[in-house]
């Protein structure tokens, strides 16, 4: 059996809207698609903890919701590519299927545990209401919905589990909410969960704790965790492998302790540099420039106007193609996509 849960393959992601500027002749707007994600690879394997990191309007909350066909409707769609879970393509579920899929098999930890949680209906309903749409012999080894609750909700954290349950979402602080939302997520025991900023409206040591939780939960369950962040630190704490995202695409794919020791890509390098040592105090430096916007995304390397190894590419003309994810200098796990690596990956592919 492969170790391999989910695999994404050239996945891009685009967004529609009508452009009055172009209308035709009988007056009716004209569709333009904008591209958000170009061709993303990457893969999560059993029980491991993979790390999506980027500056935010990079993709990765377009690219956790494409992972469940949850994207905006109308508007969101997918434009090419291959999700597959377990063997079966994502993209190819009826409707039935996906209702499966959701929550039992794939779960999601939205980034607000607030907007994620009915505010008119009790922490109680709300956890129930999850078995209402799956049955029991989905989740094997879960006896009944109560049990099971409970279970997790003393598991979380929870020495009153009846007042969490009677309470409504405005009568718990924010940790407390996440701690439900990780509770719920956990309920039919799926083999994957999507952890979307689990931490960003949460304060230093709620944040430890919850993650700490969800780490500790996420091993005893065997299950895989795909962990949407900004924060390198978490990454560097909580994840095996992180895949580095800018404008839309991953640029960079490692071992966490290998990328930390030696970053390849400029971007990734940069990232590294922006950040705070306080065994080695120094001055923070700053990635020049700014993230392109979507509508300006070209073909090109997209980071080639605030690369500061630029110069070093021969000729500099290259940086106006793409770059594919390589292997580099002989390290199979991991991949980069730079010309910078370009004459280091045809030696390990001749």
């Amino acid at each position: 059996m492969s170790d391999v849960v989910l695999e994404v393959e050239d996945l891009s992601i685009g967004f529609a809207s009508e452009d009055a500027s172009r209308a035709t002749k009988g007056g009716t707007a004209v569709e333009t698609v904008t591209a958000i994600t170009d061709r993303l690879n990457f893969e999560l394997r059993r029980g491991e903890v993979l790390g999506l990191v980027g500056e935010s309007g990079c993709g990765k909350t377009v690219t956790a919701l494409a992972l469940l066909r949850l994207l905006p409707s109308p508007g969101g769609r997918v434009l090419g590519g291959r999700i597959q879970f377990q063997g079966r393509d994502i993209l190819s579920l009826d409707h039935d299927e996906l209702r499966k899929l959701r929550g039992g098999q794939i779960s999601m930890i939205f980034q607000e545990p607030s907007a994620a949680l009915n505010p008119l209906m009790t922490i109680e309903g709300q956890l129930f209401e999850v078995f209402a749409y799956h049955d029991l012999s989905e989740a094997p080894g879960v006896a009944s919905p109560e049990k099971r609750i409970r279970e997790l909700l003393a598991r979380v954290g929870f020495a009153d589990p009846d007042r969490i349950l009677k309470s409504y979402p405005h009568q718990l602080s924010g940790g407390m909410l996440q701690r439900v939302v990780i509770a719920m997520a956990l309920l039919l025991k799926p083999a994957i969960i999507i952890a979307d900023e689990p931490t960003t409206a949460l304060d230093v040591t709620v944040q430890a704790q919850i993650m700490e939780l969800l780490v500790e939960l996420q091993r005893e369950e065997g299950t895989s965790v795909l962990l949407i962040t900004h924060n390198l630190g978490l990454i560097a704490q909580y994840a095996e492998r992180l895949a580095v995202m800018y404008a839309g695409r991953i640029v960079e794919d490692a071992p966490v302790e290998s990328f930390l020791a030696q970053a390849h890509h400029p971007y990734s390098q940069g990232l590294l540099a922006a950040l705070p040592d306080v065994t080695r105090p120094k001055r923070l430096q700053a990635i020049d420039g700014q993230v392109p916007r979507p509508a300006d995304y070209d073909d090109g390397c997209r980071f080639r106007d605030r690369c500061h190894r630029r110069s070093d590419v021969s000729p500099p003309e290259r940086c106006e193609e793409r770059p594919r994810l390589r292997n580099i200098h002989g390290e199979k796990d991991r991949e980069v996509a730079c010309w910078l690596h370009e004459s280091a990956a045809r030696e390990i592919r001749s």
